[in-house]
């Protein structure tokens, strides 16, 4: 082992050292459990996120130190049950990985981007049994709506029906049309026709390889930027 495997290794567990402790002495964290703690995972990951669209170094690095502690502490939540301890999670994913990528280590071939996301998904669906539960049945009911619209359409392609740019642009205009407001529309209407034109839009950016809910973030911070230009100008 190497002095850089030593310094990771020491420094994962100073970082598991004072997740126990934490655990043990503080009031408010003896008391979650994996429900409570959850919420703040999920804050975390938007974090995350956020710093890796910034292309701020400083705060992906900080971002991830948090992450890593969810990591920590809910694999410790497992092992005080004894469900399960943190050298098992990264165990199972380790071993996921080598499974996924039988292009890196084993003998099929994959050259092109394409190819490893669709050997990935028929791994998933046949030798991890996802098929058998259903196409869409490990699509969390929780996520965000426009990442949820991502999953169903990645989902989708496995039977053929993944995005197609030029009919989701087809879609979308009719939809786009169908927007204008209309005095005799009820409101369940109005609801169907907008969720339909943005699962329009987030077929057209899965076609175009965009993720939507990166796209309509960044659109919402340079909106939120432009309108606090004017704003300080009219100080």
């Amino acid at each position: 082992m190497g002095a850089d495997d030593r310094d990771l290794a020491a420094a994962l567990v100073r970082l598991d050292e004072i997740t126990r402790r934490l655990r043990r002495d503080c009031p408010w964290d003896r008391e979650q459990d994996e429900r409570s703690i959850v919420p703040h995972t999920v804050e975390e990951a938007y974090e995350l996120a956020d710093a890796a669209h910034s292309g701020d170094d400083a705060k992906l690095l900080d971002e991830l130190g948090d992450v890593l502690f969810q990591v920590h502490f809910l694999s410790l939540l497992l092992e005080e049950r004894g469900a399960g301890t943190l050298a098992q999670v990264a165990d199972g994913c380790r071993e996921k990985l080598v499974r996924r990528h039988p292009h890196v280590f084993g003998e099929v071939e994959a050259r092109t981007t394409g190819e490893v996301r669709r050997n990935w998904d028929e791994i998933k669906r046949t030798s991890e049994g996802r098929g058998a539960r259903g196409l869409f049945a490990d699509v969390p009911e929780n996520l965000p709506s426009l990442l949820y619209a991502r999953k169903v359409l990645r989902r989708a392609e496995r039977v053929g029906r993944g995005p197609n740019l030029e009919q989701a642009l087809e879609r979308l205009e009719t939809d786009v049309d169908r927007l204008a407001p209309d005095e005799d529309d009820t409101h369940e209407e109005r609801e169907v026709t907008i969720g339909e034109t943005l699962f329009a839009l987030v077929e057209v950016a899965a076609a175009a390889g965009v993720d939507p809910e990166l796209a309509l973030r960044a659109a919402s911070k340079r909106v939120q930027a432009k309108i606090g230009e004017d704003a300080g100008s009219h100080e």
